[in-house]
């Protein structure tokens, strides 16, 4: 095979890419290999199941690097002055182009593996959506990363940019805000997944029933319900482990940066390092985002609201919109007025509340819900066995206090304003988001409201732009006051279909 250099405005990929693939087939083969061996000793002996499960593995790394061997020859890049080409394949050639004038974010990612080897994951985009605006480069070394970063992000500054934020460093790790990591919805997902992780290996080397077993005897004097609470701890506890490893993993060395040109640089991770770039071009907004756990605490996170941004698998896992991890509510705040170049956050502005029929409608949605298996539950009980009837009591005691107090939260959630250059909408309980949309992203209005909401005099108005999520919703606002603060936020985009001396349709 020639190994021929590529013509001189071509660059290739950095070799050591078959290196990267041996070694990660070899921890996954050795991963595999415990299980099939003690498969195999069952029936061959133990002698005859290590030399086949070692052929088996020279096999496959062999086979995997020398793939990866062929790609690295048959892949090439070129970054022209008008465009960025990628071609690649050895069958079936590809030949892929971005226009270096719609390249929007350039993303650098290097697991540990990666980072030993001085090598980065470069992901050019377009912001937009589909595979054919995404370029990927894997592996690079990290000097090419970072001088593709800054060549292709290089933006010439046209006019400087309003108020006197600083430049560099915006926001930087405080580890005490690793408190609100065991409070999310993680920890207790991660419990779960835990459990699952016990059984399902113990099944892999025939060992499920013992564990079951094990924990069985270990609590045969324990109340049946006392077992339960304690198996639910030793769960939480795993969760909140777990919990507080993958915020370390994520957020170490967190940095938020502002670099010269106007683009904001998010740069992240303990084992796998990230650097996220996003233009304050395409910056329309941020959304202060407080799940229920962190908001009893007093925290919120912080997400970017721009134009352009991917809605493919990879970027939604890897939280390529938050521009600050879980902290105090006032350093949200902080952060956002900073990001956006204003002297006071727009996300801490004093909304308008709505009216009192908005609250009767989450009340009666919440308690609903809660009586919907408590109904079920009763008429089973009824027809079938009293244990239900007991577990019905026992649902409705638990859930029906809950859907209140979440209603009630929910209704206080609510709440819209207009702040200076943004309009701030509010809402929900389990996830509340406070959203602030720069009123010139606006590129239209969705007026919506329901039978009910006509009897209540209330309406949902929606604000769709290009940006984030696509639209943000004032949810159950007074008629007149929703209309008017739609009209005022945008002027001229409503007017001309406003019609206000009848109810709207439906």
């Amino acid at each position: 095979m020639s190994t021929a250099a590529p013509p001189a405005d071509w660059r290739r990929l950095d070799p050591r890419t078959v290196l990267v693939t041996a070694l990660v087939v070899a921890g996954v083969v050795a991963g595999a290999a415990v299980p099939a061996t003690l498969g195999l000793a069952s029936r061959l002996g133990l002698p005859a199941a290590v030399l086949w499960v070692l052929a088996a593995a020279v096999l496959v790394i062999g086979a995997a690097a020398g793939a990866d061997r062929v790609r690295w020859h048959r892949t090439r890049y070129r970054i022209g002055a008008e465009r960025v080409d990628l071609h690649t394949g050895l069958l079936t050639v590809k030949r892929r182009s971005l226009a270096r004038g719609r390249i929007r974010t350039v993303d650098l990612t290097a697991n540990l593996l990666l980072r030993l080897l001085g090598l980065v994951t470069v992901r050019i985009g377009t912001g937009e959506q589909g595979s054919d605006s995404t370029l990927e480069l894997d592996p690079v070394s990290r000097a090419e990363g970072e001088r593709l970063r800054l060549l292709l992000l290089e933006r010439a500054v046209t006019a400087p940019h309003e108020g006197a934020h600083r430049e560099g460093e915006l926001a930087v790790l405080d580890p005490r805000w690793i408190r609100y990591a065991p409070v999310s919805f993680v920890a207790p997902m991660l419990g779960g997944a835990a459990a699952g992780a016990v059984l399902q290996v113990s099944d892999w080397v025939g060992a499920q029933g013992e564990v079951i077993a094990w924990v069985g005897d270990l609590l045969r004097e324990v109340p049946l319900l006392w077992t339960i609470v304690v198996l639910a701890l030793a769960a939480l506890v795993a969760g909140v482990v777990g919990a507080l490893g993958l915020w370390i993993e994520m957020w170490w060395n967190y940095r938020l940066e502002r670099e010269p040109g106007g683009t904001l640089r998010v740069r992240r991770g303990l084992f796998t390092s990230r650097s996220l770039s996003v233009e304050e071009a395409r910056l329309r907004g941020v959304d202060l985002v407080e799940p229920l756990g962190v908001r009893l605490f007093g925290a919120a996170r912080l997400d970017a609201i721009t134009t352009g941004l991917a809605k493919d698998h990879e970027t939604r896992n890897a939280d390529h919109h938050t521009l600050l991890p879980v902290a105090p509510r006032a350093r949200a705040d902080d952060a956002a007025a900073d990001v956006l170049r204003e002297a006071a956050a727009p996300t801490g502005a004093a909304l308008t509340p709505h009216p009192p029929a908005a609250r009767g409608r989450r009340l009666r949605r919440s308690l609903a819900a809660a009586l919907g298996p408590v109904l079920v539950l009763t008429v089973l009980g009824a027809l079938l066995t009293p244990v239900l009837l007991w577990i019905a009591l026992g649902c409705a005691v638990v859930a029906l206090p809950l859907a209140v107090a979440l209603a009630l939260d929910a209704y206080r959630g609510l709440g819209h304003a207009l702040a200076g250059r943004y309009l701030v909408t509010r809402s929900g309980t389990v996830r509340r988001s406070t959203a602030a949309l720069e009123r010139a992203g606006v590129i239209g209005w969705t007026v919506r409201q329901s039978v009910f909401q006509r009897r209540a005099g209330l309406l949902d108005v929606t604000a769709t732009t290009a940006a984030g999520g696509g639209a943000y919703t004032v949810y159950d606002a007074d008629a007149a006051e929703g209309l008017d603060f739609a009209a005022e936020a945008v002027p001229g985009l409503l007017e001309p279909f406003l019609e206000r001396t009848g109810p709207l349709s439906p």
